[in-house]
């Protein structure tokens, strides 16, 4: 049996390990998860995966389905250590990045949400899209594809 589709990766059971660990460690309250809606099969990405969707390299899930990022606001402290730890990409780099891909017609930046809140109902209400946020705001509506180390 696969690791991903047992029932150790349902969205409650991801929550709850996400409340445990903050009170247990408190530091672990402001970890960053990379998530999709619970509506989706149990899906896990690595680093370089979730990279290529949010640099518009793949408009697809590994298993074919589409997939849409979102971003957080520009301003947002959790958007620079998201480029920082999953491209290695700096605000600047990045900036400069998205400057060429729009010049050349090869892609867009994600749509940008305000808050971790409004960015996980956008993600729980659209299976095809795909967020990050701190995992404080966790509950069952979405699922952890990925936890970002700081």
């Amino acid at each position: 049996m696969n690791l991903y589709t047992t029932p150790f990766t349902t969205p409650l059971l991801t929550s709850l390990l996400a409340l445990t660990l903050s009170i247990i460690c408190p530091s672990a309250s402001a970890e960053l998860v990379v998530i999709v809606s619970a509506k989706r099969a149990p899906v896990a990405l690595n680093r370089g995966q979730v990279s290529d969707i949010f640099l518009a390299q793949t408009e697809r899930f590994p298993n074919g389905d589409s997939v849409t990022p979102l971003d957080l606001s520009i301003d947002s402290p959790l958007r620079e250590q998201f480029y920082d730890k999953v491209s290695a990409k700096s605000p600047a780099l990045l900036r400069a990045y998205w400057t060429k891909m729009v010049f050349t017609g090869r892609g867009l930046p994600p749509r940008e949400m305000a808050t971790s809140v409004a960015m996980r109902r956008q993600v729980a209400a659209n299976p095809s899209l795909i967020g990050y946020i701190d995992s404080a705001a966790l509950d069952d509506s979405v699922q952890i594809v990925l936890v970002v180390s700081k």
